[in-house]
């Protein structure tokens, strides 16, 4: 499992996919949600804003585990 750090209160699905390298850029976000499974914390999600926080755990498809944490 992957972590990433942040050092706000949230980070966007959008912005967590591009820093997990599962998408190159931004327009990739909409179509890969549409083709791949994404689930956070065991529920799919599709919404591309979906607002992630620190203890969250975002698992997606052919691409692996990620798990958010706060910055120290």
């Amino acid at each position: 499992m992957k972590e990433i750090e942040i050092s706000t209160e949230y980070i966007q699905l959008q912005q967590l996919l591009k820093l997990g390298d599962c998408i190159g850029s931004g327009g990739e976000v909409k179509h890969f949600l549409q083709e791949t499974e994404v689930l956070v914390n065991g529920e799919k999600e599709n919404r591309r804003g979906r607002k992630l926080r620190p203890g969250d755990i975002i698992e997606v498809s052919g691409c692996g585990s990620f798990a958010v944490r706060v910055k120290p």
